[in-house]
């Protein structure tokens, strides 16, 4: 409160009164502090104590002080009200009054306004009251507090309120309400956790809402940052990175958990990996407690390059689970080097029924018509004019560095790694080697972190693998001589691996000439290659291909099929696989085919006993496809189990 400064004594206002002007008096209202009152300035008090040298009054709760007995001009008692001028505010913090005799003065009721503190400047007041205003984002009871995760203009924080143990406090909150609440900060296991006093739901704040989401908007729009190379690829595509990597930060504060799914392959894992640290950082800034990330961001791989029922189902499960158990929002889903494609559809449709909120990155032939009005953002190279030749890992580690800045300096060398895994030709590629080659890693490194990082992936299978995949890939302060010794040993393993299932596998291939002159070679991969082991049927398809393809100077296609799947690579030949999936569906009567991956590589499934059918026909179809011999292959993306 600002009152006015006045110097005039006690018979200076004793004449002013009579003279007949009005004169102001302030009601505190109970809240207030000793910052409220000034020297000179008139209050409404009460009277609280007598003793023999004068009366103590309030004149609010919290402000009070003596009338001496030379300044009073009646006898009070305990309960009784005056009207009292602030003559000092003496150096140990006491205060002193007159009693002030007026008949005709203006009561000016001063409501209380506390200073609101911002949830990420709490440092400086542990352990002292503040006042937080904000949304509620979460609600979690545990065995004993109820913790309200508050979201303000600056931050996250989160409130402790204790009743019983175990017992809700304010059962009338809930999350999106927007609320005040009084309390303590205290630091509890490494970060700050506000101690609730009061706290009470607005039911008008419609200024606080709009700064609220001004204050969102602001800082969830993605961070400026300069391209790590110069490729007009990129141009086309970075307003649409922006849009996502707003999505996320907005999700992080709004206390919304981020569900990552990817393609369970080298290109999927530099795509996820850098994007899952990118978030875990932003998270912990903005809550200021390191372990809130493991709460509110997974990453989980997909063997198949699209959201399958299996998984949808499991990621649904675990969402309702947190939500129920923890008080959490439903996630947010990022889809990445997956999600573009009319096989997503079902899964997508499952989330829609919980209006969880989807974003994808990918760079498979999309179907944009199918998945159009499923996802929130939507970004593939395709849709720009671009091809695969875009990797996911290239975009993603853009997107990872607008969400956060600081991690640039540990992810430099991997849209490289993503392009080799991926077999990308894109022209970036050489500034890419490039860019790697200034932070250590020549082209063979490069390559020997995919191996390991698809080596890996295939070993823990359903499992993310978090700490040792980024050792693998070398980011998240991985310790470099470990980081280099197992790159070396699990692509060693992998080739190892890969050698020994060609040795046996090589025999069974099947060659014949199409009649458009390229080169096609078949093997029955569940016949004529180890099962459950390393490599799965579309790496070992993949591998019988390149050596195939450095045995001739032709066009090569290869088809690895088992009872119900064939995967498919090539080499100058321009397949166009998802077009030729639509066109078995609706030639094969019975077919049940499905699939999708590139244009030139890509997976195909269909019902076991229409295998002959199926496969014929797509022989068929090869044979009439066009010879482009500068048209390289990227990497197997299909069903590898």
């Amino acid at each position: 409160m600002s009152t006015p400064s006045e110097t005039d004594d006690r018979s200076d206002t004793a004449d002013t009164a009579d003279a007949g002007d009005a004169t102001t008096v302030y009601d505190l209202a109970p809240e207030h502090g000793t910052e409220a009152v000034e020297t000179g300035a008139r209050y409404h008090a009460t009277v609280n104590g007598v003793v023999a040298y004068g009366v103590f009054v309030d004149v609010a709760d919290d402000v009070s002080g003596l009338v001496h007995e030379s300044k009073l001009d009646a006898e009070y008692g305990v309960g009784d009200d005056l009207v009292v001028r602030l003559d000092e505010i003496r150096p140990n913090g006491d205060l002193g009054f007159d009693e002030v005799s007026i008949d005709d003065y203006e009561t000016v009721a001063v409501e209380y306004e506390p200073e609101v503190a911002a949830a990420d400047d709490l440092e400086a007041s542990i352990g002292e009251n503040v006042t937080l205003d904000g949304e509620i984002v979460g609600i979690e009871q545990t065995g004993g507090p109820t913790v309200f995760s508050l979201r303000d203009a600056s931050g996250v924080i989160d409130c402790a309120a204790f009743e019983a143990a175990g017992v809700r406090a304010y059962p009338e909150i809930e999350v999106d309400d927007l609320v005040r609440i009084e309390g303590t900060p205290e630091r509890r296991e490494g970060a700050i956790q506000v101690e609730v006093d009061e706290l009470t739901a607005f039911d008008d704040a419609a200024d606080l809402r709009e700064r609220l989401d001004d204050a969102l908007g602001e800082r969830a729009a993605a961070r400026d940052v300069t391209p790590l190379i110069e490729w007009d690829a990129l141009d086309k595509l970075w307003e649409d990175l922006e849009g996502v990597a707003a999505r996320l930060r907005r999700a992080v504060l709004e206390n919304r958990p981020v569900r990552i799914r990817h393609h369970a392959d080298g290109d999927g894992m530099c795509a996820s990996i850098p994007v899952q640290l990118a978030l875990s950082r932003f998270i912990e800034a903005v809550h200021g407690d390191d372990s809130a990330a493991r709460h509110l961001v997974k990453r989980s791989p997909s063997k198949a390059p699209f959201y399958e029922m299996e998984d949808v189902t499991r990621d649904l499960n675990f969402a309702l689970g947190d939500r129920d158990r923890h008080g959490q929002r439903l996630p947010l889903v990022a889809m990445l080097d997956n999600g573009s494609t009319e096989e997503d559809v079902p899964a997508y449709e499952a989330l829609a029924q919980y209006d969880i909120p989807i974003v994808a990155v990918d760079h498979h032939h999309p179907d944009p018509g199918a998945v159009e009005g499923l996802l929130g953002e939507h970004v593939n190279p395709y849709l720009r004019g671009e091809d695969y030749g875009v990797t996911t890992g290239m975009l993603c580690v853009e997107v990872a560095r607008m969400i956060h800045p600081e991690i640039t300096d540990e992810l430099r060398h991997v849209p490289a790694v993503a392009g080799l895994t991926d077999r990308s030709e894109a022209d970036a590629m050489s500034e890419y080697l490039a860019l790697a080659e200034e932070e250590g890693y020549d082209e063979s490194d490069l390559q020997a972190i995919g191996d390991a990082l698809d080596y890996a992936a295939h070993w823990l299978r359903y499992s993310s693998g978090d700490a040792l995949l980024t050792d693998v890939l070398g980011v998240d302060a991985a310790d470099e001589d470990r980081h280099r010794d197992l790159v070396e040993h699990l692509s060693e393993r992998a080739d190892r691996d890969t050698d020994r299932q060609l040795d046996a596998a090589m025999a069974h291939v099947e060659t014949e000439s199409l009649d458009n002159g390229a080169q096609l070679n078949r093997i029955d991969v569940e016949r004529y290659a180890r099962r459950f082991t390393y490599p799965a049927p579309g790496k070992t398809t993949g591998a019988i291909h390149d050596r195939k393809v450095a045995e001739t100077d032709s066009p090569v296609i290869t088809v690895g099929y088992g009872p119900d799947f064939a995967v498919l690579r090539s080499d100058g030949v321009r397949l166009d696989i998802p077009e030729m999936v639509e066109e078995l569906e609706e030639e094969v009567t019975g077919g049940g085919v499905s699939g999708g991956g590139h244009l030139v590589v890509g997976s195909i499934k269909f019902v076991k006993g229409m295998r002959e059918d199926v496969l014929d026909a797509l022989e068929a179809k090869m044979g009439d496809a066009e010879i482009d011999e500068e048209l390289g292959s990227a990497s197997v993306a299909g069903f590898e189990d």
